[in-house]
């Protein structure tokens, strides 16, 4: 460690990202989407002009605002947005969860939570799942003393979602605390509960440009909740970094908002994939978990997590492996195309063998 940093950057633990490889492999660890963003990012990026670089972008993203607060049904005074949902999510943990009482979370979920908790000295409160590895939202909302609740829906790494009524339920119990509802990857099966914000003051909807509308190397991020909340984020943001998204971001982002067509194709394909993969893993005798996700979690009853994720590897194909102990024997494999998906199944199949 260096004699330079501070106490606080001492202590902690990092997020470690899925492994971005150089070699040509097929790439099934990171939720990326295995389809082009929609046919109109191509020609703004091939519109844009490079005399714009010279100048700030729109300091509230206004047009892209607007163009979020439609496509979803809510005021552009609703909506925020920011660098990834990481950076949202990093905004909401200063904004409203830096309070001294515990923020409570689901024992197995977004890795990055904690990593956010131990650099804002936030505490965190987990909560096992229940026995089908749902999150327990019972347990959620019979705490007090809190300062709020985040989980993700569908959760990560597991690929449960909870209905918008599970979720409304919890809402009507927890009133007095923010409830942060991280929405990553709902385009690809869930129910969004980003309709419920006009009845509840105290909820926030985080999602991504990264998943559904495959822009995962643009970083764009946002979050849907009552202009008290979207104020919260905007007096952290500007104090901060008053210019968070570029102009270029804004104008991909724009359009890859208004293409529906595309981005309901693209995640479609996607869900029968997911669907068509989970059928040949549980042929193979595999145990996968019901997923809502763009991922799966599987595991095997005979072979190690260690030892497949290995044998995988050898044959040019990254998935996720978390070494702990809940999930160490579980792969998290994200749906690819076909091709890719044959080719992960007839590799477990061979190492299985």
């Amino acid at each position: 460690m260096s004699q330079y940093w501070s106490p606080a950057v001492r202590e902690l633990t990092p997020y470690v990202p899925g492994e971005q490889p150089r070699e040509r492999v097929i790439k099934l660890n990171t939720n990326e989407n295995p389809y082009p963003p929609a046919p109109g990012v191509s020609t703004a990026l091939r519109d844009y002009s490079t005399d714009h670089l010279r100048l700030y972008p729109d300091p509230t993203s206004r047009a892209l605002r607007e163009t979020l607060a439609a496509t979803y049904g809510v005021n552009v005074e609703e909506t925020f947005v920011g660098n990834g949902s990481d950076e949202v999510l990093a905004f909401a943990f200063q904004a409203f969860f830096c309070h001294g009482a515990p923020l409570d979370v689901p024992s197995i979920t977004y890795s990055f939570y904690p990593v956010y908790a131990n650099l804002y000295g936030v505490t965190l409160r987990k909560h096992p799942l229940n026995a089908k590895w749902e999150v327990d939202m019972d347990a959620l909302a019979s705490v007090t003393e809190s300062s709020g609740v985040i989980f993700a829906n569908p959760n990560a790494p597991t690929g449960h979602a909870h209905s918008l009524e599970a979720i409304e339920t919890l809402l009507k119990r927890v009133t007095d605390r923010v409830v942060l509802i991280d929405e990553a990857y709902v385009d690809f099966g869930a129910e969004s509960a980003v309709e419920l914000v006009g009845r509840y003051p105290n909820l926030l909807v985080t999602g991504t440009f990264s998943k559904s509308r495959s822009l995962a190397g643009l970083r764009l991020g946002y979050a849907i909740g009552s202009q008290e909340l979207i104020e919260g984020l905007q007096r952290v943001k500007d104090s901060f970094n008053s210019y968070p998204v570029d102009s270029l971001a804004s104008l991909v982002g724009i359009e890859a908002l208004k293409d529906k067509q595309h981005f309901d194709a693209c995640r479609n394909n996607v869900i029968t994939t997911r669907e068509r993969t989970r059928q040949r893993l549980e042929q193979s005798g595999f145990e996968v978990l019901p997923s809502k996700a763009n991922f799966i979690l599987a595991q095997h009853p005979k072979f190690a997590g260690a030892q497949l994720f290995a044998g995988l590897r050898e044959r040019g194909i990254l998935v996720r492996h978390f070494n702990t102990d809940m999930l160490n024997n579980f792969l998290r494999i994200t749906i690819g195309t076909d091709d890719e998906m044959d080719s992960l199944v007839e590799a477990l199949e061979a190492i299985c063998r």
